[in-house]
């Protein structure tokens, strides 16, 4: 039934919930998996050159989680007896580096996790997986934390 399935990850327990859901889902169907893990590289776009010491900590900081939460992903796949391909992308926006992947590629289902914020933290912090819903073409199974 799909063929192709997507993964974004953040490294939260919320996140690898949906990892073992996409790894059942790929199991079943056959399908191939892809996890995304999207960072923004420009944090401090407009500040100045004086945080150009700090964009450099930044990057490498983020780079480091990034490769974190996609080895935790290739264990958990690996266990689970599914072969997975890990990306890291880019995007000002976690939804936006998503909706990025998605473009050109045959990836026929999105699983993501959600952290379930209600009241003024969704307000304040908002909510990828909303935002995924509203603009993506493809099916989008949402696994709550």
């Amino acid at each position: 039934m799909f063929k192709h399935i997507l993964v974004p990850v953040d490294g939260s327990e919320t996140s690898l919930l949906a990892v073992s859901k996409a790894a059942g889902l790929a199991k079943a169907f056959g399908s191939a998996v892809t996890a995304l893990y999207v960072l923004d590289p420009y944090p401090f776009t407009g500040v100045g050159a004086d945080f150009a010491y700090g964009q450099a900590q930044y990057i490498n900081a983020a780079k480091a989680e990034a490769n974190a939460a996609m080895e935790a992903v290739r264990k958990a796949m690996g266990e689970a007896g599914v072969a997975v391909t890990t990306v890291v992308g880019e995007g000002h926006a976690v939804h936006e580096g998503i909706v990025r992947a998605l473009e050109g590629t045959d990836i026929d289902l999105v699983v993501m996790g959600s952290h379930g914020r209600r009241g003024l933290e969704k307000l304040m912090l908002g909510s990828v997986a909303q935002k995924v819903l509203g603009v993506v073409r493809v099916p989008v199974m949402v696994v709550r934390g």
